[in-house]
């Protein structure tokens, strides 16, 4: 094994590792998400590669995505939805359509407090 004669000094240290410095890796923009992602490689937000789902993470956003029906919204759906049914029944005069909208109202009111129950269920969850 090759031992030194003499200890290299900081000066010529130096010299040598002046041509030591570090790159910033190119970066694009992903097409799909627009997150800041590195060349030639698979965008860890999406998933997606050149526009094509590559990772399992975005497959299975996908299904999941198809599995579950969408969530009704907060309060503001809710009163577009008290808002038709009320429509309804304005329109409606006949005694037989009265009692027929009373049973949307209810059947209204009984989904909201099951969306209710399971909003408090998943928070409890969490």
């Amino acid at each position: 094994m090759a031992v030194p004669k003499k200890r290299t000094g900081h000066s010529a240290q130096g010299h040598r590792r002046s041509n030591w410095k570090a790159t910033k890796p190119e970066l694009t923009k992903c097409p799909n998400c627009g997150a800041a992602v590195l060349t030639h490689t698979v965008c860890t937000a999406c998933g997606t590669y050149k526009g094509q789902p590559v990772s399992l993470k975005d497959r299975k956003e996908e299904a999941v995505a198809e599995a579950k029906p969408a969530k009704k919204s907060s309060k503001k759906a809710e009163v577009k939805e008290e808002a038709k049914v009320e429509e309804k029944v304005s329109e409606t005069s006949a005694p037989a359509e009265e009692t027929k909208v009373e049973e949307v109202k209810s059947e209204a009111v009984e989904v909201k407090e099951e969306a209710a129950a399971e909003e408090t269920s998943e928070t409890e969850e969490k």
